[in-house]
């Protein structure tokens, strides 16, 4: 009787178990973007463009095209210049005339 009473619980105790792995695989899947830049946390974009555009000679215009394109992407490549593999949405994005958007 007692026997019968142990297994019942660790079946239920391994069920739940392997429903909490499911439930935290799909939150996981869902926080992911088409780009792979994790949609469900938001990045500071002010920080991150301030950083970025430090050593800019144009500093204000250098934040406030950085600032669009965090929005829409998200991310903000590391450093001050370059690294634009980091982050594909951010330097794929492009103005009217074809050059890039982004700093």
């Amino acid at each position: 009787m007692a026997l019968s009473k142990v297994v019942i619980l660790s079946v239920l105790l391994f069920s739940f178990l392997v429903l909490d792995l499911v439930e935290a695989d799909e939150t996981a899947i869902g926080n992911v973007a088409q780009d792979g830049s994790p949609s469900g946390k938001k990045i500071d974009c002010g920080g991150a463009c301030a950083a970025r555009c430090q050593k800019s000679s144009r500093p204000h215009l250098c934040k406030r095209a950085c600032g669009t394109c965090c929005r829409r992407c998200n991310c903000v490549p590391p450093g001050t210049a370059g690294n634009q593999e980091v982050c594909p949405c951010y330097a794929s994005l492009t103005t009217h005339g074809g050059r890039r958007k982004c700093p």
